[in-house]
């Protein structure tokens, strides 16, 4: 069964960085696309980046030029390096990874999020 961990969210000063970690294990034959999204209280859930299989990126129109999207494929895992935080970057920030698995069967699945917050 395939799994997926974020990590590396936390309390930041604005104009500070944090760099979040999305790992995905178990039998994982291929990977589809690792997918950011974030939450704020009271709004929808907004795209902030994502990353597929041959390495193409695509970020939202609010957090680029300050974030970036990598991948470490050996470790199924991609990173995303937030710079010049923003107040208005404060959410829950959750990560989607689509695949295949080992023995055929593709999977969707997120994590369980984490908690970024910029202060003032």
């Amino acid at each position: 069964q395939v799994q997926v961990v974020e990590s590396g969210g936390g309390l930041v000063q604005v104009g500070g960085s944090l760099r979040l970690s999305c790992a995905a294990s178990g039998s994982i034959f291929s990977l589809y696309s690792h997918d950011w999204y974030r939450q704020a209280p009271g709004k929808q859930r907004e795209m902030v980046a994502y990353i597929t299989g041959d390495g193409t990126t695509n970020y939202g129109d609010s957090v680029k030029g300050r974030f970036a999207i990598s991948r470490d494929n050996a470790k199924n895992t991609v990173y995303l390096q937030m710079n010049s935080l923003k107040r208005e970057d404060t959410a829950v920030y959750s990560c989607n990874v689509r695949g295949l698995e080992s023995w055929g069967r593709e999977f969707d699945i997120w994590g369980q999020g984490t908690q970024v917050t910029v202060s003032s």
